[in-house]
């Protein structure tokens, strides 16, 4: 299992380092040293994507981050409560998914999931303020 080239390319232009690997029959990507937006209590965490075999026909659903991230304030984010351990590793789980319609087979990708997931991250920095 491997990304689309266009997703590869995606993370190669946006300056990412990442990995990609099969866990437990899930194509995974780790995204290393992501920065968050002030308002979190770290600076960067790692981004780890889980992604169904039949991806991108199949969207993603939910993210997970290393080290645990709460507001500034140390406030837990609603529904991040939950670890996991993944390739050896203790994960944060950010349950969110998908509504019905709101991932489109041949146009979405990890370009517009990334742009999902630093929406939340954003919303959640700015519960905190």
């Amino acid at each position: 299992m491997d990304l689309p080239a266009g997703d590869h390319a995606f993370l190669r232009r946006e300056g990412y380092t990442y990995d990609v690997f099969d866990e437990g029959g899930m194509l995974c990507v780790q995204l290393n040293n992501v920065a968050l937006p002030p308002g979190l209590n770290v600076r960067e965490a790692d981004l780890l994507l889980r992604l169904a075999p039949l991806y991108p026909d199949v969207p993603p659903d939910m993210w997970w981050t290393t080290p645990t991230i709460r507001t500034a304030h140390g406030t837990v984010i609603p529904a991040t409560e939950l670890q996991e351990t993944h390739r050896g590793r203790t994960w944060q789980r950010w349950s969110r998914h998908l509504a019905a319609g709101d991932w489109l087979v041949g146009t979405d990708n990890l370009e517009s999931y990334l742009t999902l997931i630093h929406s939340e991250l954003r919303a959640a920095a700015g519960a905190a303020a």
